[in-house]
């Protein structure tokens, strides 16, 4: 039996329950939240026996083998450091930690520890996403030269997971003072990921322009300050010497939450799209290129980051995306904030 514990008990939070109860062997024994109401309808929600209110009294109770830190962007770093030192494998919610430094001494602790370290980069879920990093890996369409990919967002304009005028679960993404890095950390890190994971290479120069829009009167609902940035562009290239665009926003109405990724090289190109919760996958490559032709590709059934993360603790093994994966792509988000603050100035990596 893998004895999991769960940090953070927010809405987030209910998804790794849901994940780790459906698997065999497995089993949530605690939540650790300082927020009591929170937590005690957490733990009751998902039949879960013991409660903490911080991360030290789980320590000393010391009854579990795993964690899922779901916490806030910005305690991360100081939340996960403790677990590792004690031994316990853990897998963390994206971004991995609010700077490069801090990203850098988890995977230094991570190491040391010689524990399972995982970033719970959703999308990596996305089957379609996962077979075409593999045609790309395989050579499939050639060199990568170009690329876009856009992450899309709408519940700044259409409430469908509820009010964020009104609901903290909402509002302290738009707030630095509350932990949030703006969608530059909640879904750039994403639709960064998704791009360059399948185009296999890492980023080499970025520049970046980051845009907070006035949402309510003084810029504050309540105790939380509206200040995070709530759309994104990017420009990169990669150590491939490839290059292209990214951006990301909350106010794409229409998407309530969608990604899409089009990939050329110089055999062929692909497209890849997670829209409605739905993966596709098509291709143009070969004779195809002649005429301009697509072609839709199945994608492949595959086990989830959850799953994955649970193999690889029950084997004592590393899996992927790791904290050393987490931390290169906190160094771009780092560049990125840079080179915004620089006027969208060019920054080398």
């Amino acid at each position: 039996m893998i004895r999991v514990l769960i940090v953070g008990t927010g809405g987030m939070a209910n998804q790794h329950a849901e994940a780790y109860a459906a698997m065999e062997d497995v089993q949530v024994v605690a939540g650790v939240d300082p927020n009591a109401a929170n937590l005690h309808e957490f733990n009751a929600k998902h039949g879960i026996t013991h409660a903490f209110d911080q991360v030290q009294d789980a320590l000393d109770w010391g009854e579990f083998d795993a964690v899922s830190n779901v916490t806030p962007d910005a305690i991360h770093h100081r939340t996960t450091l403790p677990f590792l030192a004690a031994g316990k494998h853990v897998l963390c919610e994206k971004p991995l930690a609010a700077n490069y430094e801090d990203a850098a001494e988890m995977v230094s602790a991570a190491k040391a520890a010689g524990v399972v370290n995982m970033v719970n980069l959703t999308y990596r879920n996305v089957p379609a996403l996962m077979q075409a990093a593999e045609m790309v890996a395989a050579g499939k369409i050639g060199e990568v030269r170009h690329f876009e990919a856009s992450y899309l967002q709408s519940w700044l304009t259409q409430p469908t997971w509820g009010d964020w005028r009104t609901e903290d679960q909402w509002l302290w993404r738009l707030s630095t003072a509350h932990g949030s890095m703006g969608v530059l950390g909640d879904v750039g890190v994403h639709i960064l990921d998704y791009a360059t994971f399948a185009a296999g290479s890492d980023t080499a120069r970025v520049s970046c322009r980051l845009k907070t829009f006035h949402k309510a009167e003084n810029d504050q609902i309540g105790i939380y300050p509206l200040d995070a940035n709530d759309s994104m562009t990017m420009q990169l290239e990669l150590v491939n010497g490839a290059v292209g665009v990214i951006h990301a926003s909350r106010f794409a109405s229409g998407h309530i939450n969608d990604l899409s990724l089009r990939l050329f090289g110089t055999e062929g190109g692909l497209e890849v799209r997670f829209e409605n919760e739905i993966s596709t996958l098509r291709s143009c490559i070969g004779g195809d290129m002649m005429t301009g032709a697509w072609t839709d590709i199945a994608p492949e059934t595959i086990p989830t980051n959850y799953s994955r993360f649970i193999d690889a603790v029950r084997a004592n093994t590393m899996t992927n995306p790791d904290f050393a994966r987490g931390a290169a792509l906190q160094r771009v988000l780092d560049m990125a904030v840079k080179s915004d603050t620089d006027g969208s100035r060019d920054q080398v990596l």
